[in-house]
């Protein structure tokens, strides 16, 4: 028997991997307030210079602006020059620090520690560095769960998190701020990618796809929740602390959390892993097989020597490869463009991140339904939403924000449900024998688009159609591309690299024998 085979035995998806499924759920919801707290937290409210009362120095005489007031943010005093020679005026720029609106926020670190005018990139750059944390714990944690477990390395990470989430809220500086956030985001890839392996590594080859989807819907969840916790705490420190600290109840996971069977044997534990295996098949009222009979096969085709080399090797390897590096890449890029950009959107910001975090239920949804009649079409068809939702913002003028808005969401719900997509494409597109290689560097290209979102929202402050054009010509362009990917719905799946160099020929075959 292999590992597949005795996992439908003692229940793909009964009692004990549901049970499992509300331990993975509930890290998903402060996964989700820590992706996006930054929204608030690094806010910029309306600010205008600390005007000066000291008179104008030498030869030169200030003046009040009229109509100063913090309905308009501005970089320069709301005083200007008059020097003599030709009553020439000069704008006086900013010497005393700004002034903010308390009117939304209390406090942001933009309001801390001046991040605007000539150091409004420090707050992009700041979610660049986070969202760079995550590229790297993605590398980082994913080889140690190869080495010491699941389990054990998704702990670390959650205990990690809740430790540098809560250092966060003390930060001194900017500086320190940006390290501890960067550290915050090597965690979150941590959990990210153990609770989903875990899951998945427990669950029937059949539900996997619905069980990915339910830790998706607990991430929307989380979503809207924040905004929620936003509105009610104004203060940055203190909505970092309130979103963080809850991580410390989940100290309990040390005894419920189990370690993945598949991985024990896989690392030739087999008598931890038949325990598991047993305690599994008596919660879901199964029996496990004679233990003679278990998982020879899987131990026995468990060493590989393939590397990521191999996923550009060959033609069609290479071609395919290519692409999903692409859509995952432009997934990332534009889901994060839209979201870290709602509070440029001209309506009330705690509500659209609500109805934000709402869209992604029934994107998810719709993913379940459309899904097995095809993957590529599927694909190709999100990521056109996604994008001609983008370009249809440049024709809306920036005084009807609801417009706007509406969108926005167009857009968010499509490229949400191609992120769901792209998932399970790209574990059937990519053989065995390089599968979870080829989701792992595709995962890092997904981290690259998460960098850049920040720094390409920031061009807005420059010229506020180049991030819309971006957004929306990158996605259509990777749903061109889905087109010549190969239909996987209702295939075999490849397991070496030689099927899918035959990849047409053995679904023509495939064909003739059906019909």
């Amino acid at each position: 028997m292999n590992f597949d085979q005795i996992l439908a035995a003692v229940g793909g998806f009964g009692k004990y991997q549901k049970i499992l499924y509300i331990w993975i759920c509930l890290p998903q919801i402060l996964l989700a307030f820590h992706m996006m707290v930054s929204i608030f937290t690094g806010a910029t409210p309306p600010y205008r210079c600390r005007e000066s009362s000291s008179p104008g120095a030498g030869n030169q005489t200030s003046l009040p602006a009229e109509n100063a007031s913090l309905s308009e943010s501005s970089c320069f005093s709301s005083e200007v020059m008059l020097r003599p020679q030709g009553n020439r005026t000069e704008r006086v720029p900013c010497g005393r620090g700004w002034v903010y609106s308390t009117e939304v926020f209390h406090s942001t670190t933009v309001t801390e520690w001046d991040l605007v005018c000539s150091k409004a990139g420090l707050n992009s750059l700041g979610s660049s560095i986070y969202m760079f944390g995550l590229l790297v714990g993605s590398v980082l944690f994913g080889a140690m769960a190869d080495r010491y477990g699941r389990r054990l390395v998704l702990l670390l990470s959650i205990a990690l998190q809740t430790v540098f989430g809560v250092a966060v809220a003390f930060a001194p500086n900017f500086p320190v701020y940006a390290i501890l956030r960067f550290a915050v985001g090597t965690t979150i890839s941590g959990v990210i990618i153990n609770a989903f392996v875990l899951g998945t590594e427990w669950t029937c080859t059949k539900r996997r796809m619905l069980a990915g989807i339910i830790t998706d819907y607990a991430f929307g969840l989380g979503y809207m929740l924040l905004a929620g916790v936003a509105y009610l705490i104004r203060d940055w420190r203190k909505l970092q602390l309130a979103i963080s600290a809850p991580g410390f109840l989940l100290i309990f996971y040390i005894r419920v959390l189990p370690q993945s069977a598949r991985w024990l044997l896989a690392n030739d534990r087999r008598e931890e892993a038949i325990a598991l295996l047993r305690k599994a098949a008596l919660v879901n009222g199964r029996v496990l097989p004679p233990a003679v009979q278990v998982c020879w096969e899987f131990l026995g085709g468990s060493k590989r020597s393939h590397s990521a080399m191999d996923l550009i090797r060959t033609p069609q390897m290479r071609k395919r490869t290519i692409i999903l590096f692409y859509i995952w890449f432009v997934n990332v890029l534009v889901y994060y463009g839209l979201s870290l950009g709602v509070s440029r959107l001209g309506t009330d910001l705690y509500l659209t991140q609500f109805v934000f975090g709402l869209v992604e239920i029934p994107a998810r949804s719709l993913v379940l339904v459309v899904l097995p009649f095809s993957r590529r079409l599927s694909q190709s068809g999100f990521l056109a939403i996604g994008g001609l939702a983008c370009l249809l913002m440049l024709a809306v003028p920036a005084d009807h924000p609801n417009v706007l808005t509406g969108l926005a969401m167009v857009g968010k719900f499509g490229i949400t449900a191609s992120f769901a997509v792209i998932y399970v494409y790209t574990a059937e597109i990519f053989p065995t024998v390089v599968r979870q290689t080829g989701i792992g560097v595709s995962s890092m290209f997904a981290r690259m688009g998460g960098v850049l979102a920040p720094i390409i929202n920031m061009l807005h402050n420059h010229n506020p159609v180049t991030p819309l054009i971006i957004f929306g010509t990158s996605p259509l362009l990777g749903a061109i591309l889905a087109l010549a990917l190969p239909e996987t719905a209702d295939r075999p799946l490849p397991d070496t690299l030689e099927d899918v160099e035959n990849w047409d020929i053995r679904h023509f075959l495939v064909d003739l024998q059906l019909r």
